[in-house]
């Protein structure tokens, strides 16, 4: 007895239920996301609010929490909600805003790890998240106390506790003391 997977839509998932859980769609297929921890929660507002408050002092774009999905690919639909993501204000000013899920990939995403995540699935993530336009993604390793910075057709650089979080090219003159992140 062969097993039929439903493929839904983004459009079915924007129009879903709220049944308390946040879901993914890739390649079509729901997949459920574990609530995040206590810990994962702490991480992510502690590089929202610094990351949040220079974009908008300096008018870069917005910066977008963790309920928000990015449609990255059709037929079949793939739809991720990043931890973090940020969005450059020119292509909010071409694109306009949407009330569904925003088409592309943002500029900048981060994704802190869960212990639930393991290798091939961050691995995969990142990937999809890059090979869809995004310029540079975060791993935010809580029990390693890292970074890792994550750009396509680069070599991944790793942060440490005593290094400084950059916003290089896409967030310029954003910088962070990685230990910040984890006090």
């Amino acid at each position: 007895m062969s097993s039929v997977i439903q493929v839904i839509t983004a459009d079915q998932l924007f129009q879903m239920p709220d049944d308390g859980f946040r879901y993914e769609l890739v390649r079509g297929e729901l997949k459920k996301m574990t609530p995040a921890g206590f810990k994962h929660g702490q991480l992510v507002v502690n590089l929202t609010v610094p990351l949040g408050a220079f974009v908008k002092q300096n008018r870069l774009g917005v910066v977008l929490g963790a309920e928000t999905g990015f449609r990255l690919t059709c037929n079949p639909d793939t739809v991720l909600a990043p931890d973090i993501a940020f969005i450059k204000q020119e292509r909010l000013t071409l694109a306009g805003e949407t009330e569904k899920f925003w088409s592309g990939a943002p500029d900048l995403v981060v994704e802190v790890l869960s212990p639930s995540d393991t290798v091939y699935e961050v691995e995969e993530k990142v990937a999809t998240w890059l090979s869809s336009g995004a310029k540079v993604v975060w791993v935010v390793n809580p029990k390693l106390r890292s970074i890792h910075v994550h750009r396509s057709g680069a070599s991944i650089e790793t942060l440490a506790e005593s290094d400084v979080l950059d916003g290089q090219e896409v967030i310029p003159g954003f910088h962070l003391n990685v230990a910040e992140l984890f006090t």
